[in-house]
């Protein structure tokens, strides 16, 4: 059975689906099933066409303006956009992103934010650089070997992981906003990185890493860069739309404390999911050390703004409960499309915040549409 033709189940007054339209009714019976029923546990509903199915999911309305953005700078630059170079490139300067924007989808369903990942994710980069500078047994860190470039790995990964650890402890446990966590989470993380580096970017990225993570391609030359965030993407849509840690994101972000009363652990899980975001986050870091090779402190400022309008755009509600990773995908594609198709078509870059600004609001008027409608019902 396909997932959009399965239905949302109902008991004691809240529902909660694997990225369908939640209820927020509080749900206080029938034990933890009452608010984390599986997405393909409940009963059907009444049986729709397929093609009314596909019409009714936002996810494929966002992949059609994807589609017409490809057409229509196809046929403005016919020469120059549907090539192999810009598809390449395309999904290379889109990998990192992506890989942010997946964990903020998870904290975004969660009816929470990050607006620290961008600055994480500097941190998690100076940590690895610097490991490798200092592990190097000669000042040609450049010429480091697999080993330290794994200890480089791990400790960026390490780092972000701390910092989503933190902000996960400080809103589920100290029950700190999480809008005002990641702020503060956001300056702190820069702040670690320059101290550690003195505000200069660190150069010294080992040849290896940027010959194979940074540059080096596969399987009949797909970059390895998309190989990694593609990895990322599939397991994390596997770990939400499957199993219960996903179920239970959902749940919180529907109804918080239905799901507390329903006997989900619901600062475990919080604190869980912000962890999560921090390791995508090192990993993110470390794969655009690999990629610029050298920590780019200042260029990593709206990240954060990047990444939450691609899950936005992508169809996930800023009011949680509802998002799928597939929508994140597409939406993290759009703005990145835009801009590479302004630039090819000469464009002045001034118009590319405004588009991708334009497609924001309008993502979220859909989603306030959609909200309305589901609550007249």
């Amino acid at each position: 059975m396909s997932e959009a033709s399965r239905s949302d189940s109902m008991r004691g007054g809240g529902r909660v689906t694997g990225g369908r339209e939640p209820s927020h009714s509080d749900s206080t019976t029938g034990g933890p099933k009452a608010a984390t029923v599986e997405a393909n546990g409940g009963p059907d509903l009444p049986e729709r066409t397929v093609l009314q199915r596909l019409l009714g999911a936002s996810t494929l309305w966002i992949g059609v303006v994807l589609v017409a953005l490809c057409v229509v700078f196809s046929v403005i630059r016919p020469d120059a956009f549907p090539t192999r170079f810009t598809l390449q490139t395309l999904l290379i300067e889109t990998s990192v992103l992506l890989v942010l924007s997946v964990g903020m989808t998870f904290v975004i369903i969660t009816s929470g934010i990050d607006l620290s990942v961008g600055m994480v994710l500097i941190f998690a980069g100076v940590l690895g650089a610097k490991t490798m500078e200092w592990l190097s047994p000669d000042e040609n860190a450049t010429a480091a070997g697999w080993g330290i470039i794994g200890l480089g790995f791990l400790m960026s990964v390490v780092g972000g992981g701390i910092w989503g650890l933190l902000n996960g402890l400080l809103v589920a446990k100290a029950k700190i906003p999480p809008l005002i966590v990641t702020l503060g989470s956001f300056g702190a993380a820069l702040g670690a990185a320059q101290l550690i580096t003195g505000g200069v970017d660190t150069r010294t990225v080992p040849d290896k890493l940027r010959n194979s993570l940074g540059f080096g391609t596969s399987l009949g030359g797909v970059p390895n860069l998309v190989l990694v965030a593609t990895a990322v993407t599939l397991l994390a849509a596997w770990v939400l739309h499957t199993t219960r840690f996903g179920r239970y994101t959902y749940a919180i972000g529907s109804n918080e404390e239905a799901a507390r009363r329903s006997g989900i652990a619901v600062t475990r899980h919080l604190v869980l999911v912000y962890l999560m975001t921090g390791l995508l986050a090192g990993l993110a870091g470390f794969m655009n050390l690999a990629y610029f090779g050298t920590t780019t402190i200042g260029g990593h400022g709206t990240d954060n703004l990047d990444a939450i309008a691609g899950v936005v755009i992508g169809g996930t509600s800023l009011f949680g409960g509802i998002g799928t990773i597939v929508g994140t995908v597409i939406g993290v594609f759009i703005p990145s499309v835009l801009r590479k198709g302004f630039v090819i078509a000469g464009v002045p870059v001034f118009w590319q915040p405004i588009a991708v600004s334009a497609v924001l609001v309008g993502a979220v008027w859909f989603d306030q549409l959609r909200r309305r409608a589901r609550d007249r019902k």
